[in-house]
């Protein structure tokens, strides 16, 4: 990226009468800071900015949008909350990496993901406890209502930033020792993936809020929309796990690409 200098120099008082434009009769104005967050989010749309940059400061931004402070820094705050740009005190704000894409074809591990990118990935498991089913999770792995099973939530980080909740039931039956396994040296999904094999695998994908607990996890407002993917397992027509996944939807997407078969291509 060329220096703070040559960027101001694009930044010609045209635009600053842009920020500031009247809004027509129908048309309810912008506040400045959204305005302000408007420009950032174009110039990174239109690669003017690209990922791992560094953006102009709080007060360059000052002097050549004609803002005030608090406005640059209201704007600047949300759209790291967002997902657009991450903050290193001391150091800079940065246009943030795209936003990766998971699979939907098969199992991934996130945190093989995350280090292919070369990025840094950490995981915190807060929750591991044997524990009678919710009805919805008995009924997902086919178990009777009551019945015991395992229970494990974990935060996946990206950078430090949280990218995936994960909240994973498993069928104490087909994995019996899941539950002793020491996770800060393995994640559930390694363990099971290692010690139980896989035949059949259901992924549904919805779009939702998450809830107020769900929120504070992955350090997210209440009202930003998340993707939850909800994974089913079977071994043998045994039912192994029933997991949901909740990605920030401003940080993660979900995707794939495949070769169909023979058989798909002649239907």
């Amino acid at each position: 990226m060329t220096g703070t200098r040559s960027f101001l120099s694009t930044l010609a008082a045209p635009h600053k009468r842009r920020l500031g434009r009247a809004s027509t009769p129908a048309e309810a104005p912008l506040a400045r800071y959204e305005q302000v967050k408007a420009y950032i989010r174009e110039t990174i749309e239109a690669g003017t900015w690209q990922p791992g940059d560094r953006i102009p400061s709080e007060l360059d931004l000052v002097t050549s949008l004609g803002m005030s402070r608090m406005t640059i820094n209201r704007a600047l705050r949300e759209l790291t909350r967002e997902g657009w740009l991450t903050r290193t005190s001391g150091v800079g704000t940065f246009v943030a990496a795209a936003k990766p894409q998971s699979t939907l074809l098969m199992i991934a591990h996130i945190g093989d993901e995350i280090r292919a990118r070369g990025h840094e990935y950490t995981y915190e498991t807060l929750l591991a406890q044997r524990e009678t089913a919710p009805l919805v999770v008995s009924n997902a792995l086919g178990l009777p209502p009551g019945a015991s099973v395992f229970h494990v939530i974990c935060v996946h980080r990206e950078n430090g930033l949280p990218v995936q909740l994960e909240d994973r039931y498993v069928n104490p039956a087909v994995a019996p020792d899941f539950i002793t396994q020491d996770f800060s040296t393995i994640r559930p999904s390694e363990y099971l993936y290692a010690a139980v094999p896989v035949h059949d695998i259901e992924h549904v994908v919805d779009a939702a809020l998450p809830t107020h607990p769900e929120a504070d996890l992955l350090q997210v407002l209440a009202s930003e929309p998340c993707l939850t993917l909800v994974r089913r397992t079977w071994t043998n027509g045994v039912a192994v796990t029933y997991a949901r996944f909740v990605h920030p939807g401003s940080r993660y997407r979900l995707g794939c690409r495949f070769t169909p078969d023979v058989a798909q291509r002649q239907s």
